[in-house]
């Protein structure tokens, strides 16, 4: 497949739609000479990229737009116009709790506070969880 032409305007579109957040200089302003963002993935790296100010219709070389694609936003050029376009945001590997999962701070206070053996509280359901947290709270057994 064929790709447009990429924009200052579509890179800063794709940090916008994903969520990056705008990098501020030491002092809590703007960075001045490029518009800088940086995006924390799920396995600890830290993504930074800079899109050349004004940001406008001027394009980008395919040599170094495929060094942007590559080594600051972590996505091949489906990805980057999927998201631009259709507002899909590229999948960068999170691992996504279940819906009933026992929130971290529940599981600590059951374990260190409560008493309870952690393989207990792995059995337990979310619900169970909240429920022996109450009467510890309120019973205080």
């Amino acid at each position: 497949m064929t790709w447009p032409e990429p924009t200052r305007s579509d890179h800063n579109k794709f940090c916008e739609v994903e969520g990056w957040e705008l990098v501020r200089d030491a002092r809590g302003r703007a960075v001045s000479h490029h518009v800088t963002y940086e995006l924390n993935l799920p396995d600890g790296r830290i993504l930074r990229t800079r899109v050349s100010r004004p940001v406008n219709r001027d394009g980008y070389g395919p040599s170094l737009w495929k060094y942007i694609l590559r080594d600051q936003l972590d996505v091949d050029e489906a990805e980057f116009w999927s998201c631009v376009r259709d507002g899909v945001i590229p999948s960068r590997g999170g691992i996504e709790p279940p819906p009933e999962a026992i929130p971290a701070q529940l599981v600590h206070l059951l374990i260190s506070q409560v008493g309870i053996p952690e393989v207990e509280v792995m059995r337990m359901t979310k619900e169970q969880a909240i429920e022996r947290a109450n009467r510890y709270w309120t019973e205080g057994e």
